[in-house]
């Protein structure tokens, strides 16, 4: 069997769609087919269930799947590995990001790229948890986002910087002067909030759940631009990761006052995996940005 085989055969069973696969490979549908075809006739088994409009993984194909995605990224690890002991910083870097991480990366992804052109970046936005799920698939070589509120199986998580949960309200709000505010604070004024599931919502609402006071949230939003710029235009208020409005013009944090205020940005990595030199140079470069470097820690040298 042929590593190529193996490719096609992960990618077929990712979309479960032959013409899908083949688009995303680059190839002829056709060929596609006939490689899955010879892979099954050299292991005397069906992989796929074919039907008319669609195809499904047999029993067979599915005990395969995880052994030829273990096979994939080893023979990936061994070009990689290759290529960096060549001193050659080239080939793919993939990151995962959450949103609130958004304005401290541009930086190091303007400079990264200057100094190493022939790497191309993959940024992936998405919410924690199923950046979380790319980072186990090895989808990505590392994902940004705050400190989990439990340990994730298999994933390490080193602090790059310390972070609180704050009011953002616009410049011109009757709150923009305020040192600190409280929950009843909040309770004053209409709020427009992160979606439940992200993680700037899931801390906040973990200090509000045992709080019998009444919280006006008029809206809810999973994409933190937009929602920043609702706050910009409005006198609604928000609570979001201090870093999330890191050289955003226009609104200000204010530091919420309660208790254990803390989110911890970090690095997460699959435990015990190879690390690409593209993956170290890109965080190294993110702990001496302008952004954090004044908050981060000695963990990645």
């Amino acid at each position: 069997m042929e590593l190529r085989q193996l490719r096609y055969f992960a990618k077929a069973a990712e979309l479960l769609s032959f013409s899908e696969a083949a688009k995303a490979l680059y190839i002829a549908q056709s060929t596609l087919s006939q490689q899955v075809r010879q892979l099954e006739d050299e292991l005397g088994v069906q992989l796929f269930e074919r039907g008319s409009h669609s195809i499904a993984l047999t029993e067979p194909g599915e005990r395969l799947l995880p052994l030829v995605l273990r096979t994939i990224h080893d023979a990936d690890t061994c070009a990689a590995l290759i290529g960096d002991l060549k001193n050659l910083i080239t080939g793919v870097l993939n990151i995962g990001v959450t949103y609130s991480f958004g304005p401290i990366l541009t930086e190091t992804v303007v400079e990264f790229m200057r100094r190493y052109p022939h790497v191309k970046l993959n940024i992936y936005y998405k919410p924690m948890a199923e950046l979380m799920a790319l980072l186990k698939a090895r989808t990505v070589d590392f994902v940004l986002a705050f400190r989990p509120t439990e340990s994730i199986e298999d994933i390490e998580s080193h602090v790059l910087f310390d972070n609180h949960l704050s009011v953002i309200v616009r410049e011109t709000h009757p709150l923009a002067s305020a040192k600190s505010l409280t929950l009843m604070d909040l309770a004053r004024y209409d709020l427009a909030l992160p979606s439940k599931g992200l993680q700037a919502r899931n801390a906040f609402d973990m200090y509000v759940s045992n709080c019998s006071l009444p919280l006006n949230v008029r809206v809810e939003l999973n994409e933190v631009n937009i929602l920043l710029e609702l706050i910009r235009q409005s006198n609604l208020v928000t609570v979001l990761a201090e870093a999330t409005v890191y050289n955003r013009p226009g609104v200000c944090p204010i530091p919420l006052d309660i208790p254990s205020n803390q989110m911890d940005g970090c690095v997460h990595l699959l435990r015990n995996s190879y690390r690409k030199h593209s993956a170290i140079e890109f965080i190294k470069m993110l702990k001496e940005s302008h952004a954090v470097r004044a908050r981060i820690g000695d963990w990645f040298k």
